[in-house]
Order: C-alpha cells, then structure tokens, then sequence
C-alpha cells in the first residue's frame, strides 16, 4: 500500500506546530494517497522513525517521504537520509522513496510579492526589501537565497533588495538591519521563513522596537498557508509517490 510520510521540522513553539499540521492536513486534501502521516526532526512529537512506524503497521508498503523544507541544505542532504537508510535496515520489505524540498519557484516568489504589498507602504522608488533567510552551512542555501532576491526584485520592479541570514551565513540579520537604517527610505523586512516560531517572534521584536524609536520600518507576514506554497507541497508528494524507490546507495548520492 502506498502512504507519505510529511516530515516537517519541529519547533519549540506549540504554535508552530498547529500551524504546521494544520497546513499539511490542507495540503494532503490534493493528494490522492489514502494512507498518509506526519512527523518531525526535532524538539517535536512524533519523531520520523515513529512515523514511518506507524504508517507500515496500517499496512504501507511503500513510504514517499516529503521533506517540508523550502530549500536544500543539511536536514535534506544529511538528518533525513540518515533516518531513512535507518528504517531500510530495520523494514527492509518497504519501498522508500524521497521526495524535494519546495525550491526556487515563481508561485513562491509571487507569494513574497504579495506579502511585500501587504504591508500597504510599499513604493518601488523609496523602499528598501530586507529578505531574511535562516541560513545554512551549505553553500547552496546562500545562494538559492540571493536568487530568491533578483528575482524578487524583477517581480517588485525595484533595483536592488539586500538580503541577510539569521545563523550561519553573512551578513547576519542585524547587520542587514544597520545597512538598512543608514538609509532614509522605509525598509520591509521579508522573512523566508514558513510558519511562526521563536525566529519569527525575535525578528518582529526588534523591528517593532526600531519603529519605537522612529524608524521606518516594517515587518511582512511569513509565507505561512498561502493557497501556493500548499499547492507546491502537494506538487512535490505526488512526484515522490509516482518517484522510483531508493535503494541502500542513495544517502552517497542525494
């Protein structure tokens, strides 16, 4: 029997958790597999091992795991193979297959596009874009995060939106915000991020503090359940379903 496991990251934040399975309960309405779970990497229950556990003692035969990430970077290439070459050892009968991460897309850049209106100041000559992304030791996450911005900056019409990381790359967060306040024009920060949690409520924090002290500045809403990034999730399970089954070389090879 055919199912797909979701496995999201995990947070802390109770919050973020409803959020994160109230999303993947809406996405999972397009996808045509009956038989189907949802887990988490860390500091949240059920774990993936539980997860996959759980889906073969209702019968699967075959797991198409979908990583909720919106790039490539350590838990992709490194946390989840792991867990899954696990369970290849210890269900050896199960067909695993791997899904992507949501990726470089127009749907996703029309949502930062819309989130960037929403803030109802937006004016293509006197602002300033700040785009946050968390961060990453792989190379590949900086600069899928610098592509995100040009062709952000295409959709916005401006000439150039700074961007930042809240760990692991340059500039940090802070020195995105100090660049930015040196200028006289309004800045919007845009958080790519995908639900709320403690780097969503730090970030609104210091730049509600900087509007306390007058500066012009704003804050957009994270991507959250918007009808396109729940579509681009659905998209990817149901290439992982139709994916062919990895076999015990694939860690080496993702």
């Amino acid at each position: 029997m055919k199912s797909v496991l979701y496995v999201s990251h995990g947070s802390r934040v109770e919050e973020t958790r409803e959020e994160a399975v109230s999303f993947l309960h809406a996405v999972h309405e397009h996808v045509d597999v009956p038989l189907w779970g949802i887990c988490f990497l860390e500091l949240t229950e059920p774990d993936m091992r539980s997860g996959i556990e759980r889906l073969i003692k209702h019968g699967a035969t075959e797991i198409a795991i979908v990583p909720v990430l919106l790039l490539s970077a350590g838990h992709y290439y490194k946390d989840i193979p792991e867990e899954i070459t696990e369970a290849m050892s210890l269900y050896p009968n199960v067909k695993y297959k791997y899904g992507k991460p949501i990726g470089i897309q127009d749907r996703i850049i029309d949502v930062l596009d819309q989130r960037v209106r929403e803030t109802e100041s937006f004016d293509a000559m006197n602002t300033d874009i700040l785009l946050v992304g968390r961060g990453s030791k792989n190379p590949e996450t900086k600069r899928s995060i610098e592509t995100i911005a040009r062709r952000l900056e295409e959709k916005l019409q401006v000439t150039d939106i700074e961007v930042s990381y809240l760990a692991a790359c340059r500039p940090s967060f802070e020195e995105g915000l100090e660049r930015a306040l040196k200028k006289e024009s309004e800045t919007i920060v845009v958080p790519y991020l995908w639900f709320t949690g403690l780097l969503i409520k730090s970030m609104t924090k210091k730049v509600n503090q900087l509007q306390e002290e007058g500066h012009g500045i704003k804050i957009t809403h994270y991507l959250g359940n918007h009808l396109n990034i729940v579509q681009a999730l659905a998209d990817r399970a149901e290439e992982a379903v139709v994916s062919s089954a990895i076999d015990k070389t694939f860690v080496t090879s993702v």
